[in-house]
């Protein structure tokens, strides 16, 4: 089970006071926009095995939005921000190389 910390109101709680929201920082593309990047934007995801950043909510807390960073093999959450980021933090990124030093980086 996951523990995530909200960093708009503080609780820790399992991931089932919360409500996963898919894939985060992604380039979001809509009206206007050419098709083969809508489509990219509505269906392509990358679903790593390993480090991949989340978009989460807090649906039984204060009901915001933030992003977390965790690795899907262990479960193990590296760290959560707000949502507003648009890209993680710097101690998030050295948590993460310090665990997984053969780690590529975001993006």
């Amino acid at each position: 089970m996951l523990l995530l910390t909200c960093p708009c109101c503080g609780v820790t709680a399992e991931e089932t006071e919360f409500a996963p929201g898919g894939e985060a920082h992604l380039k979001r593309f809509g009206p206007g926009s050419a098709d083969g990047e809508y489509e990219s934007y509505m269906f392509q995801r990358k679903n790593p095995r390993g480090v991949h950043f989340e978009r989460w909510r807090h649906a039984y807390g204060c009901g915001k939005w933030f992003l977390a960073a965790r690795d899907t093999m262990t479960l193990e959450v590296f760290g959560t921000y707000p949502a507003q980021t648009t890209e993680p933090p710097p101690e998030i990124i050295a948590k993460i190389k310090l665990k997984r030093p053969e780690w590529e980086g975001f993006q």
